[in-house]
């Protein structure tokens, strides 16, 4: 079918950009761990993002997402707000600026307040796509770090804390090969991060991130309706491959090695697109659409995938707010492996929320002439 552009005239946005910064000069409050606020992103990252809005034509502002939100956002009126905040803390944090958004009734990109709390969840998460027979390791959460270990998990474990991103409370000693270890590991997590550990059988193979952006009439609204797949309107971007055996923490994809630079001494290799055979790589992008669509993401996501010690596929997490630093977060470099730049990128995501609300007037079909 073609596509014809809406008759209604273009409206520019007042656009808020909403986010939590890094404040390096500023030392950590008593008794949070190190890599505590390690999701949170530098204001160059904000910069960018509002360079490539404002290239369209729209007007932006940075919010800081924190306890003034409330009155700042309401000061502003925006129109629309591209939210990337990471949260104050709390077993939901990502979901704590849609909350208040939807209590204001202002639209803004990306997933509604359900699916974020969810997501940051990892054991709810793999729990949900179990139920619905999704590929996840066996795992179990531990509250105290006393329970009984269930009897499908086998050592070597992986521990990492229930409900944190960007790896973090992940390095070398995440990887335990024997009772003490793993409950030394547990209650480490435990009094650290001060939430659940989450224990899953450790997955010795490759590690893929799969990237996805659209919903089912996304083209109606999108700035590039080419790029959607007409059946179920998802953009599947090239699949990236995590390769951190020469990392500075090897075969972990953790806190350290995600905070280098791509190509820097210490860091993982990043392969996109990754160099596997087709019946995987379909395998993969229908895993991660299945898991985006099963939590109700919307616009945009990133789910991590690694494969077992018979090459397995399983499922490790979703990120409903993938990071979005040029040339770094790892969507952005899916993106790049297509020729799709990062204003593109940026804008697209944009539409896709603003047409969710309504904010666009949706382009009419014209089916093509039969030949």
């Amino acid at each position: 079918m073609e596509i014809t552009p809406s008759k209604k005239l273009k409206r520019y946005w007042r656009v808020a950009v909403i986010a939590n910064i890094k404040d390096e000069s500023q030392p950590k409050p008593e008794g949070v761990p190190s890599d505590a606020f390690a999701d949170f992103d530098h204001i160059e990252t904000i910069h960018h993002i509002q360079n490539a809005i404002e290239s369209d034509g729209h007007e932006t502002k940075f919010l800081m997402a924190d306890r003034s939100l409330p009155q700042t956002v309401q000061e502003y009126n925006p129109d629309i707000c591209f939210n990337i905040a990471e949260g104050l803390g709390g077993d939901a944090r990502e979901a704590q600026v849609p909350a208040l958004l939807e209590m204001l009734e202002i639209p803004y990109t990306g997933s509604r307040v359900l699916t974020n709390a969810i997501s940051l969840d990892k054991t709810l998460t793999k729990r949900i796509w179990r139920d619905r027979r999704l590929p996840v390791a066996p795992f179990q959460e531990f509250l105290t770090g006393d329970e009984p270990l269930r009897p499908e998990l086998n050592f070597p474990l992986f521990v990492k804390p229930a409900r944190e991103g960007t790896g973090m409370g992940v390095d070398s000693n995440a990887i335990v090969k024997k009772e003490g270890e793993l409950r030394e590991r547990i209650k480490w997590i435990i009094n650290s991060y001060q939430q659940p550990a989450l224990v899953e059988t450790f997955l010795s193979g490759r590690e893929f991130t799969v990237g996805l952006m659209g919903h089912a009439d996304a083209k109606l609204y999108s700035r590039h309706p080419e790029w959607y797949d007409e059946k179920d309107g998802f953009h599947r971007f090239p699949i990236l491959e995590l390769d951190a055996r020469r990392s500075i923490t090897p075969r972990v994809y953790g806190q350290a090695a995600k905070s280098k630079d791509v190509g820097a001494q210490g860091a993982p290799d990043y392969i996109c697109p990754a160099d596997i055979d087709p019946e995987l790589e379909k395998k993969l992008k229908h895993f991660a659409s299945r898991a985006h669509i099963l939590l109700n993401a919307l616009d945009t996501s990133r789910t991590d995938i690694r494969l077992d010690d018979e090459g397995n596929p399983r499922l490790l997490e979703i990120n409903t707010l993938p990071g979005l630093t040029p040339d770094y977060s790892d969507l952005c470099l899916q993106a790049k492996a297509e020729g799709i730049g990062y204003n593109d990128l940026i804008l697209e995501i944009l539409y896709l929320g603003a047409g969710r609300w309504r904010l666009l007037e949706p382009r009419e079909y014209i089916a093509a002439p039969r030949k």
